[in-house]
């Protein structure tokens, strides 16, 4: 790689103490740095690593208390953004990643076709067998709340993460507002689409192993859904009322005006109906009728224009990070 294309790896650990050498042993010599955030891991593995450690392109980095993969992989980061590197990976410390991929995460950022790339374990369909029941059908689900509330429609698996970016892109991120735990990935790609940052999928296997997982989906799916809810709107102004207007910012509120009033008018009548046991009017019918119909074409109309307008001109070849 050049030299304003220095590569760092950016791995928050916890609770991966017997996986971390494995991960750095995969590690190729296209990387510079290597930052191993210890998140006040009960392991100690940033002291493991100081230790037995001699690959002089690695430096820990120890949290003063367990704050979230997402704050870690902030630290991290930063760590990059202040030696100088261009290009910033995250993977994970517990090897279900594989290090020889990040040339093929490394490859649209260089070549100006993205911003942020991250993996997607769903291309190769023959091979996400391997992957457990629950989580291919909470993927499916959590993916398509990602779409709606990141507005990023063109990729899927969000909480794939596997993940680079670039670093003048990383410097215009307000680490203070994203989210510090399991929502970290997805806060990610909400915060990219404020910047019209370009995101591309990259494929890559699923793996599992005999690590466990500090994730527990009922205990996050309510938190998630309603941070999801909260993303959707707040894109949705900055999108479409506060930083641009177009027909689609029409089309939204009336869509809503005219199906909301179509389903409580019709509503009413259909419950007045009922209690005389007489029939509705056809002019009620149609009163109720056309207004549904009208807004369910608009906020189809709506959908559309924002499918359309995903980020598709990368701006780290515009911007300069702040060093």
């Amino acid at each position: 790689m050049k030299d304003n294309n220095k590569i760092a790896v950016v791995i928050p650990t916890y609770k991966a103490k017997r996986h971390i050498f494995n991960v750095l042993g995969k590690i190729g010599p296209e990387v510079d740095k290597i930052y191993v955030v210890d998140d006040f891991c009960p392991e100690n593995t940033g002291d493991y690593v100081k230790e037995l450690c001699t690959d002089d392109r690695v430096v820990v980095i120890k949290k003063s208390s367990n704050q979230g993969v997402g704050a870690a992989v902030m630290t991290g980061y930063q760590a990059g953004i202040q030696d100088g590197m261009a290009i910033l990976v995250k993977i994970d410390s517990d090897d279900q990643m594989d290090p020889s991929l990040i040339l093929n995460f490394v490859a649209p950022l260089v070549e100006g076709e993205a911003d942020y790339t991250k993996g997607n374990r769903f291309f190769d369909l023959s091979k996400i067998g391997s992957m457990p029941t629950a989580r291919l059908f909470g993927n499916a689900i959590l993916s398509l709340m990602c779409k709606l509330s990141s507005g990023y429609w063109n990729i899927f698996d969000p909480t794939n993460g596997y993940t680079a970016i670039h670093a003048s892109v990383a410097s215009r991120l307000p680490f203070e507002k994203i989210s510090h735990r399991y929502f970290f990935e997805t806060d990610m790609l909400f915060r990219l689409n404020t910047l019209r940052a370009v995101v591309v999928d990259v494929p890559m296997d699923a793996k599992y192993g005999d690590e466990v997982s500090n994730l527990k989906i009922s205990k996050i799916i309510g938190e998630f859904a309603i941070k999801h809810i909260r993303n959707f709107f707040k894109r949705i102004f900055y999108n479409y009322y506060l930083r641009d207007m177009s027909l689609a910012s029409i089309e939204l509120p009336l869509g809503l005006i005219l199906l909301g009033f179509g389903a409580i008018y019709g509503g009413v009548h259909w419950v007045h109906s009922v209690q005389d046991g007489q029939p509705t009017p056809a002019g009620t019918v149609m009163l109720a009728a056309l207004p549904v119909l009208a807004g369910i074409q608009l906020l189809l109309g709506f959908i559309g224009h924002d499918v359309s307008s995903v980020p598709t001109r990368s701006i780290h070849r515009y911007i300069r990070k702040d060093t």
